[in-house]
């Protein structure tokens, strides 16, 4: 019987290992997605604007949120940009920043 719960804490700790990763490559993301759309706008301070987009995500489950913030930015910006390659861009810097947080 302690080898069957020795397994499913197991398996709890790699599923919360797992999400703690999925969090930090998502939070990654968003901070890459947001330094791009500052470059793009020419944003006085990129590092802010990019801590906006992450606390953007916050706003409901998933993230369209940021997808709908980062095009009525660069919308209000005069950047015509689709959603389609937002999201686009957020799926690249997701493999970008999956890659990064695995490093550690």
């Amino acid at each position: 019987m302690t080898s069957m719960h020795d397994r499913e804490r197991a398996f709890e700790n790699k599923f919360a290992h797992d999400e703690e990763l999925r969090f930090k490559a998502e939070a990654r993301r968003n901070k890459l997605i947001g330094l791009w759309a500052a470059g793009l706008t020419g944003h006085p301070n990129p590092d802010l604007y990019a801590r906006e987009v992450a606390i953007a995500d916050f706003e409901e489950v998933g993230h369209e949120d940021v997808v709908r913030k980062l095009k009525a930015d660069l919308d209000a910006a005069g950047i015509a940009t689709g959603e389609a390659e937002i999201r686009a861009k957020m799926d690249d810097f997701l493999h970008e920043a999956i890659s990064e947080v695995e490093e550690f």
